[in-house]
């Protein structure tokens, strides 16, 4: 399994506007081949903050996606999304 997660950061007067523009693109993500999980949420407490995490089952579904997923145009000032590999999943709780 693939996770990716992190966060870029907008212009705190566009970042409701930059989520909103997001939720096509986290509608079809969800239904894509090989996507388990995807949000693309506003920070509760940084007003420029926007929160990514998404699961994927395998690099090829990642890059399958990628390649037609049209994500939209939003003004990015920082990017501190990063990829893992992840060998093991459990329950936190």
């Amino acid at each position: 399994m693939l996770i990716i997660a992190g966060y870029i950061t907008v212009p705190p007067e566009d970042r409701d506007q930059a989520v909103a523009t997001f939720a096509d693109l986290v509608r079809r993500a969800r239904e894509a081949p090989g996507c388990l999980d995807v949000a693309i949420t506003a920070d509760s407490v940084d007003p420029g903050r926007i929160n990514n995490v998404e699961r994927w089952r395998s690099w090829e579904d990642v890059d399958a996606w990628r390649a037609q997923a049209r994500a939209p145009e939003v003004t990015i000032l920082t990017d501190h999304v990063r990829m893992y590999d992840a060998s093991n999943e459990r329950s936190p709780f």
